[in-house]
């Protein structure tokens, strides 16, 4: 199959290319930049610039791009860029497939979990939940929206809801792997409140899934079956890394050292993959402990 990827250069596109390369499928990388190897071709979504041509023949397109959420404090000028980097980028690209002679099959989107939050408590949460309150479910809820152009021209858009993806070199573990190491790490707030964490390498396969997967359209969440306590999280991170768990982080610090994100880590999001698993899909890491195992 020919896949076209935008954010290909990301924690989660790096790992897709590879996963699909190694699969056998043909992938054409959307950049910025001025491209650098044969596979690669530029797009300017600031521009609407999106080289069609070399998304001639191309059956599944894949967008991860998007300013990331947790690197900076959210001022109202990041939260701008946060906005803009996703919504602006997801227009003109769904905008430019219904231009093509032949259409894509299917459009696999970016989303997050986050369109739940910021906290639910311990409700379960599946693709029928609607949606939150607070600047990422809003966030989130624009951003599927702008795929709407793709939809339009009957193109089988699924929108992929991650969770706390989970690998090595990043993600969700990157932060933390530091203080743990060194033993001082702990959980968050009163360790009561629920993530959602995905392996990277399950994260892969079900992108893959929702693109091999002839009939899926529309919200996959895209997390582990198994969804944990903060404060089990923690846990099971230090006896996997051999070190003491220490006390708990404070909310007020977080607020401090990360301003408003700080409300999101402190919610609780029980995200469980009912699309996913009705669909077929088999996780390799179902759980806490075998994503922080595969991630180590």
């Amino acid at each position: 199959m020919r896949v076209a990827v935008a954010g290909s250069s990301g924690f989660i596109g790096t790992a897709l290319v590879a996963g699909l390369e190694s699969a056998g499928h043909d992938v054409v990388r959307l950049v910025r930049h001025a491209p650098a190897a044969a596979n690669e071709a530029q797009w300017d979504p600031e521009q609407g610039a999106v080289p069609l041509a070399h998304l001639a023949g191309v059956e599944a397109v894949v967008h991860l791009g998007g300013v990331n959420v947790g690197s900076r404090r959210w001022t109202r000028r990041v939260k701008k860029q946060l906005h803009h980097s996703r919504i602006r980028s997801t227009t003109v690209l769904a905008s430019a497939l219904t231009g093509l002679a032949i259409r894509p099959r299917v459009f696999v989107c970016a989303s997050a979990m986050g369109i739940y939050g910021p906290d639910r408590g311990r409700e379960l949460l599946d693709e029928e939940s609607g949606p939150g309150d607070g600047f990422l479910a809003r966030l989130c809820q624009d951003w599927e929206h702008a795929a709407a152009p793709a939809r339009a021209a009957d193109i089988a858009v699924c929108h992929a809801r991650f969770g706390l993806v989970v690998g090595p070199g990043g993600g969700a573990l990157k932060p933390l792997l530091p203080l743990f190491r060194l033993g001082l790490g702990g959980h968050f707030g009163n360790g009561e409140q629920f993530w959602s964490p995905v392996s990277l390498h399950d994260t892969v396969r079900a992108l893959r899934f929702l693109i091999e997967q002839h009939g899926c359209v529309g919200p996959y969440n895209v997390t582990a079956p198994e969804p944990v306590t903060n404060g089990e999280f923690s846990r099971v991170l230090a006896a996997e890394l051999h070190r003491p768990r220490l006390l708990p982080v404070p909310g007020f610090i977080l607020e401090i050292a990360i301003g408003q994100a700080s409300s999101e880590l402190l919610g609780s999001l029980r995200v469980v993959p009912t699309r996913l698993t009705e669909a077929g899909f088999e996780f390799d890491h179902p759980d806490a402990r075998a994503i922080i195992r595969a991630a180590l």
